[in-house]
């Protein structure tokens, strides 16, 4: 969505024409209970002409489907006996199972939670986002870095939300 309705709040590039109270009244339409169900929020910043014309090498569209590819068969395989083909499909039990972490990950999901006031359904959002992003990395345990990741897909609506 829009950060506000003329869609500019924010943007660096461009003046926003609305006012604080419209802007208010344009976010609020999307209760938290709503944005809560909502797996990963990314804001997409304009996009940069010299971005546009780099000659720096990207990852492919065919690489980044290999990953996934990857990520996939790696989660086809850890769920062969759960009746489930996806990190997605993860019960309460499953995740706390197959989404181990650390003791310096449990003090960082343990501050996002305070910091961000997350609910229980993020926290469990968190954790499988955390696990996908383990596995498109090809790695078999969640590492500080896929925690982080995944904390940070669910703190984008804060700039707007607060």
């Amino acid at each position: 969505m829009n950060p506000c309705p003329c869609g500019y709040y924010g943007d660096p590039n461009h003046e926003c024409s609305c006012s604080q109270n419209q802007i208010s009244n344009y976010l609020n339409k999307v209760s938290r209970p709503i944005l809560d169900r909502i797996d990963i929020h990314v804001e997409v910043s304009p996009v940069k002409l010299d971005e546009l014309t780099t000659e720096e090498k990207c990852e492919t569209s065919k690489d980044i489907k290999k990953r996934v590819e990857l990520a996939r068969k790696i989660q086809k395989e850890r769920f062969k006996k759960e009746n489930i083909t996806t990190n997605s499909q993860m019960t309460t039990r499953q995740i706390r199972k197959y989404c181990k972490l650390n003791d310096k990950m449990n003090l960082i999901i343990q501050m996002a939670f305070e910091k961000y006031k997350f609910s229980a359904r993020s926290f469990d959002k968190i954790l499988k986002i955390a696990r996908t992003i383990a596995d498109l990395d090809g790695q078999k345990d969640i590492e500080d870095k896929h925690l982080m990741e995944a904390i940070r897909y669910r703190t984008v609506d804060q700039k707007y939300w607060g």
